[in-house]
Parts: structure tokens; sequence; C-alpha cells
């Protein structure tokens, strides 16, 4: 799976269904406790309904920022699967707890063999494992190369 599928597949887009045939997409409350709009695009709680489009243009930018971010910090030299894989990491948990992860620090080192026992820890959300989070680490693992 690309790295937009993906992420996509494990944001989902909650929609508002109304009576006319336009339909919006409304802030609502993530796993993790955050309000957020379209495919996960962290907002305020009175953040204005979007249409799909616009859920469509705030994915991309806050993709393309996620791996600007990714690769300012990684070092080794990745394929672009690979940095895909992070890309959605880093769009998933944010720039901060991939900066100081052991997730970061073994693939600086090129200890690629150890990204999947790293990326499996990362699938809790509010304190608690998330069955969605489970899947979505078994997918960039996959995305990396590592299944």
């Amino acid at each position: 799976m690309d790295l937009v599928p993906l992420v996509k597949h494990f944001e989902g887009l909650h929609r508002v269904v109304r009576r006319s045939p336009a339909i919006s997409v409304a802030p609502y409350i993530c796993p993790a406790g955050y309000w957020t709009i379209g495919y996960g695009h962290v907002c305020r709680q009175n953040h204005p309904e979007i249409g799909e489009p616009e859920a469509e243009r705030l994915l991309y930018s806050d993709l393309q920022t996620a791996r600007g971010q990714t690769l300012a910090l990684t070092r080794w030299p990745l394929q672009d699967p690979q940095i895909d894989a992070l890309t959605s990491f880093v769009f998933n948990l944010g720039i901060s707890r991939y900066r100081g992860s052991t997730l970061r620090a073994v693939i600086n080192r090129g200890e690629l063999d150890r990204v999947p026992g790293e990326l499996r820890r990362w699938v809790f959300g509010g304190g608690k494992r998330l069955a969605g989070l489970v899947l979505r680490r078994e997918a960039e693992i996959e995305l990396f190369g590592m299944t």
C-alpha cells in the first residue's frame, strides 16, 4: 500500500450526513483524545465543517510537512517506500515522538532489521493499546519492506 492510501485507510474520513447532497466533514475527537478533522488533521473543537476536497488538501499538506520533518531527522539513506512508512508514523504521532525515539536512533545507525520491533512498540493511544494502531504499524512495516 502506498503512503496516501495507507493514511486515508487508517485515519478515515468522518463525514456528517445531511439531507442535502453535499457531504460535510466535521471535527471529532480521535482515539488519542485530540480534536481532528478530515484525514487526521489536528484542529480546534470549533473548526468549521469542510468538504472532502478541503480534507484532501489538508492531508496532502500535512503529509508534505511530515515528510520534510522525517527527512530532516533521518541521516541513514533510505528508499522512498521506507521514507513513506516513516512519514506515516510521523504524521500519526508527531515529529517530537520520532525525534526522541529509539526507532530514529536505530535507523540512523543503519540497524534497519530492528525497525519492525521498534514500530510495534507504538500501538498505544490515550493510554490504551489500539487495534487500529497495531494494524497501521504492520502496514508501515510492510511498506518499509521488512515483512
